[in-house]
């Protein structure tokens, strides 16, 4: 341990030892995990969850992977400790079914010991309170003196997911650092001086919610996790993971941008930490396709973003920090992770956009908020409503509103703020399944278990013979099924897509010898399982009947164009807008699409039309479209872009239109670009923040909306008299004509004002020096209406004038105050609002112009009258 070790020495250290015995080596998955129950990926073990519950097969025995995690359940002490952290690497090694708790241990201490050159004699280890056979695997079986091994309970020594899955007892691996850190005693005494750097999870049992043990797995596995940065820390000899390599240079960029030194303060150290860390993980979130957002995982790169811009703010950083933040992240670990070198660009675009976004409220917001906690000094809570405010107007989660409002020793009403945000608040929940719905997933579970998954034949053809395995009414399994009947069907083989990667399923018919299936949708029921949705239009079908299955060719053509269409329009999008451009979902209909992407704005006019042609000249020179199976690294080594938050296996299947578009993709297409017919862009819009959505027709329906759109303009043109391509001339001539007869027609209404407000001035009423002009003039709009009265008080001296309109049956009134009265404390709101009332309505509150209407135009002569009176009043008074 004399010599430092890169964290790079670290990592391959790591998989290399086990890549050497017989362990395939798995890269790092999304920080979007595919299982539904979790928001990000907060563990090694989570992509391999499937393998380890024995849900599906696993494709290798042992595996070895460094698996980049985020998680924020520790967020509030993150820079204030040595080793917590909000991004951090997890290596690990896993066994299904393969080998169990005697060789994890033996792996283990090799690797440390002779891998990493760690003193033995340092070493100490803790295993749970019941696990008698851990504990003398690491005493009779490793070596470790006995006095070393330490038993804890459930609560440290015992791992689960935090959701239902794979759980058991855990063995963990310290290092002593020595008595400058600490006591002695080992672990049980003080994780200070103890580093727990490894843990190996002997999976055994599977806990359901709420989190209790409902059995074993199928398989006996380990899950092991060795925290990059926490061995560093004991291998490069320094005192927390801030000041390992793959941290440090981080550091020095928040260093950089706010002129601290670290080490200066503890108040401005915990500061520069959190925006490292912080900046670590924002990196690699967007990298990864997450966007800053208002819920879900958007949220939780939102609050990370804006807590590290925070931190930099009141260190006196007056510029822009996450770009520098992000340069530094990808200097340190690019290497590892390419990913962050091609998209450094994009990151650093929509990280500054958040930046800037925030900063434009941050100090107003500070400001509001520290003026708030002045008032309870001594203590108090700040109210629900003021973090609301926080929240919807100034940009501050609430959990940063808690965070600056705790270092002052108070609290925040955290149940007012949940009902102020009412419809307006929205969180990423785990999904939630009704108890019917749960039936129905069983159901499937035991076709899928009884039959196997279902042979997809529609990638080659639209028509094939099936065997009908089951035929599910109502949920519950049924024989056979008449004429009228709504069912699912199950076929051994079908040529019918399930509705998956955006694609709609396949419609289509079945025809046994003995009926007809009309079946309007398809399903994935279980990932491999078609269900066929249909109805018995004639005879009755029966389980093990043959069937003929046809797919309706002409959508199913249809919808193959729009989905080689929406790749083609992704290409564009990102040659256009640039690579940041990621997918966000998508729906390919026959004969139009619509596309999600991320992007911080809306697309210009001319962004559009570019994007539409250059869409379009990859349709018109008819590149090839093929499919390839390949290895998921291969695809990926080649640039095939990945949907995030997919699951896709060990082998992928590729797309790749031209040279030019490689997705993975499980859809139907067309064999070649030109047979998607024009790809017409007909509408952008926004779907949340920093997310777009994009919709195009395809094919013949992308024709008949151009043709639908050249008639309409043949009959502006025909109604113009010109010729088609002359129609945007006269229709700027036309523009240009009308707005000139709008000023003249302004000017006579002007002229005509002028002269009534004379009129009226010549009726009003003197109150001592002041005067009072009203007057009533039907038909007027309430703008008409304003300028009169405006007309009318720039002639008077000083006074009020209130003048009355009734059009179509509603009533309109308007009054107005010269300012030498409104510096007098008089206002023209306390004439109209009274008045308003008889005419059922209300009135504005501005002093100098107050505005009311209502629906009881005859009414509008009293309340007149009423106004005039309170005004007479009012002025007689001063």
């Amino acid at each position: 341990m004399t010599t430092p070790v890169s964290g790079s020495d670290v990592r391959r250290t790591f998989v290399e030892f086990f890549r050497d015995r017989d362990h395939t080596v798995v890269p790092s998955a999304s920080l979007i995990p595919t299982d539904p129950g979790l928001l990000l990926t907060v563990a090694g073990m989570v992509p391999f969850k499937p393998y380890l519950l024995g849900e599906e097969p696993a494709p290798y025995p042992r595996a070895v992977s460094s698996q980049k995690c985020i998680r924020t359940v520790d967020i509030d002490i993150v820079g204030t400790t040595a080793r917590h952290m909000s991004f951090f690497e997890m290596l690990g090694n896993f066994s299904f079914g393969d080998y169990f708790k005697e060789l994890a241990c033996s792996l283990a201490y090799e690797l440390i010991t002779e891998g990493y050159g760690m003193d033995p004699d340092r070493l100490w280890f803790t295993v749970h309170d019941d696990d008698d056979e851990a504990e003398q695997i690491w005493i009779d079986s490793v070596g470790v003196p006995a006095q070393r091994v330490q038993r804890r309970p459930d609560s440290e020594n015992f791992w689960q997911m935090g959701v239902a899955g794979p759980a058991g007892p855990a063995s963990e691996i310290f290092y002593d650092r020595g008595p400058d850190f600490g006591p002695e005693g080992g672990p049980i005494v003080d994780e200070q001086r103890f580093m727990e750097f490894w843990n190996l999870v002997f999976m055994q049992y599977v806990q359901d919610e709420p989190f209790h043990v409902v059995g074993d797995l199928p398989a006996k596995n380990i899950d092991t996790g060795l925290g990059l940065e926490r061995m560093c820390v004991l291998l490069q000899g320094v005192d927390n993971v801030f000041e390992t390599d793959l941290v440090r240079t981080v550091l020095a960029a928040a260093e950089g941008v706010t002129g601290r030194t670290y080490g200066e303060s503890e108040g401005s150290d915990v500061s520069l930490r959190i925006m490292a860390d912080h900046g670590r993980a924002i990196t690699h979130m967007i990298a990864d396709g997450i966007v800053p957002a208002n819920d879900g995982r958007g949220y939780v790169l939102r609050r990370l973003l804006r807590r590290a811009v925070r931190h930099a703010w009141q260190l006196g950083a007056e510029t822009t920090v996450t770009p520098a933040l992000i340069d530094a992240t990808v200097d340190a670990v690019g290497d590892a992770f390419p990913a962050l070198l091609s998209g450094r660009d994009g990151i650093v675009e929509t990280a500054e956009r958040e930046e800037l976004r925030f900063r434009r409220t941050l100090e107003a917001g500070h400001t509001l908020l520290f003026e708030e906690l002045d008032q309870l000094e001594g203590g108090g809570t700040l109210s629900g409503s003021t973090a609301f405010k926080l929240h919807d107007t100034y940009g501050f989660p609430v959990e940063l509103t808690d965070e600056i409002t705790a270092e002052r020793g108070l609290s925040v009403d955290i149940s007012g703020f949940e009902t102020e945000m009412e419809q307006q608040r929205s969180r990423a929940r785990a999904a939630r399944r009704s108890e019917a719905d749960g039936e129905t997933v069983t159901v499937y579970l035991e076709v899928f278990d009884q039959f196997g998954p279902t042979a997809f034949l529609g990638y080659d053809t639209v028509d094939a013979e099936g065997t009908v395995l089951t035929i599910l009414r109502d949920g519950e399994v049924v024989q056979e099924a008449s004429a009228g009947a709504e069912i699912e069907v199950f076929f051994n083989a079908t040529p019918f897509y399930g509705e998956s990667g955006g694609q709609v399923g396949d419609t289509g018919t079945a025809t046994t010898e003995t009926g007809v299936l009309e079946i309007s949708d398809t399903q994935h029921a279980l990932q491999g399982l078609h269900g066929h949705r249909a109805t018995v239009t004639s005879g009755m079908i029966a389980a093990g009947q043959q069937a003929g299955l046809q797919v309706a060719p002409g959508r199913r053509e249809r919808i193959r164009k729009s989905h080689t269409g929406t790749h083609i329009l992704h290409w564009a999008l990102r040659s256009v807008l640039g690579t940041h451009v990621q997918q966000a979902g998508s729906l390919v209909e026959s004969g139009r699409l619509r596309f999600d992407f991320s992007h911080f704005g809306p697309l210009s006019p001319d962004e559009m039309l570019e994007v539409e042609r250059v869409g379009n000249e990859r349709v018109i020179e008819n590149a090839r479209v093929r499919t390839l199976d390949l290895a998921r690294q291969e695809a990926e080594d080649m640039g095939a872009i990945a949907f995030f938050g997919d699951k896709y296996g060990e082998r992928v299947r590729v797309v790749e239109a031209g040279e030019y578009s490689r997705e993975l993709c499980g859809g139907t297409h067309v064999p070649s670009t030109g047979q998607i017919g024009p790809l017409i862009v007909v509408g952008e819009s926004s779907i949340g923040s920093n997310l777009r959505r994009i919709e195009a027709y395809t094919g013949s329906l992308g024709y008949e909306y151009l043709v639908e759109l050249r008639g309409q303009l043949k009959t502006a043109a025909d109604h113009l008299r010109v010729r088609p391509d002359g129609l945007g001339d006269a229709a700027a001539g036309l523009v240009a004509r009308s707005k000139e007869q709008e000023d003249r027609i302004e000017a006579f209404e002007a002229r005509t004002r002028s002269e009534e407000a004379l009129d009226i001035i010549a009726s009003a009423v003197s109150v001592g020096e002041f005067t009072v002009a009203t007057a009533l003039r039907d038909g007027l709009t309430p703008d008409a209406l304003r300028q009169l009265a405006v007309q009318v008080r720039d002639r008077l001296q000083s006074g009020v004038a209130l003048i009355g309109s009734q059009r179509e049956g509603k009533a309109s009134l308007v009054g107005v105050v010269t300012a030498d009265l409104i510096a007098r404390g008089v206002s023209a709101a306390d004439f109209v609002g009274p008045a308003a009332r008889l005419v059922g309505g209300g009135g504005s509150k501005d002093p100098e112009l107050a505005q009311a209407g209502g629906p009881q135009g005859a009414e509008i002569a009293a309340a007149l009258e009423h106004a005039s009176a309170l005004a007479t009043e009012t002025l007689g008074e001063l």
